[in-house]
């Protein structure tokens, strides 16, 4: 999503929902309070706050110039799920939303207009919440691509039928030219856009689990380069360690949030 209230001088920085279609584009978190989640990510992952484009509720996280992630202050407003969520990028919003609806899956929120684009919160047929962006992506979006810092993995019950669902939503392996990849290797369905890998998923999930990190849910991933730090910072600033090993820590912030920091290494 465009959350960037900055653009360099002229447009050729600017790219499209056309160009990179069906692939990751943004990860938001909903929150509830704003200034509480931007003290404690600055805490525990080093990050910046600079102002976005859609409002006062939005900011956009930063680190060394590059965009990270977005945080909206609106789970009260729009009595949404303090969340992390990966958006997908597509060419039409309301035929994603049509095709979502058609196959099993939900439409929690929208689409609705956040110029230059149009977004919508989604869930598929497991439950697993996710956003499309239709529009222009964040300024400076080949950057965040190429330095990685988020990833998204999808922990589902079946990774075939979920390839399935997303893939006909999204035009994964369909004949349009550059559409993403999708093939088996290592018992994860593994995504890839222009050749790099963009998201996994894999078996396992129950649907009825009463703990909510066992049900089918899309998990965000950040790459850091100590996850014991970042552990720890959570703890002393109102979050927990849900899970930790040695080179991976789930972790929840103070308004519930989960999120995986990740040692930082080639996906």
């Amino acid at each position: 999503m465009n959350h960037d209230s900055r653009r360099p001088g002229g447009t050729t920085d600017v790219v499209s929902t056309h160009a990179v279609f069906g692939a990751p584009c943004w990860v938001s978190l909903t929150t509830r309070d704003q200034e509480a989640a931007e003290a404690f990510y600055t805490a525990v992952l080093g990050w910046e706050w600079h102002p976005a484009l859609l409002g006062d509720r939005f900011r956009m996280a930063v680190v060394d110039e590059t965009p990270v992630a977005g945080i909206a202050a609106v789970a009260t407003m729009w009595q949404m799920a303090v969340a992390w969520t990966p958006y997908f990028a597509v060419r039409s919003a309301d035929e994603v939303v049509s095709r979502v609806q058609e196959r099993g899956g939900t439409a929690a929120v929208g689409p609705l207009s956040f110029p230059p684009g149009r977004a919508a919160l989604l869930a598929d047929r497991d439950g697993a919440t996710f956003g499309i962006w239709e529009g222009e992506l964040v300024a400076n979006w080949g950057k965040w691509r190429r330095a990685a810092p988020t990833f998204i993995r999808l922990h589902t019950r079946d990774a075939f039928d979920a390839a399935i669902f997303y893939g006909e939503i999204l035009d994964w392996a369909s004949d349009r030219p550059g559409c993403c990849e999708v093939r088996y290797e290592g018992g994860e369905v593994v995504l890839r856009s222009e050749g790099d890998i963009v998201a996994r998923i894999g078996s396992g999930a129950l649907d009825a689990a009463p703990d909510p990190t066992i049900r089918p849910h899309w998990q965000v991933h950040f790459a850091v380069s100590d996850v014991g730090a970042c552990a720890r910072a959570a703890e002393q600033h109102g979050g927990s360690v849900l899970s930790k090993g040695g080179t991976e820590a789930v972790l929840r912030d103070p308004d519930g949030a989960r999120f995986t920091v990740t040692a930082r290494r080639a996906h």
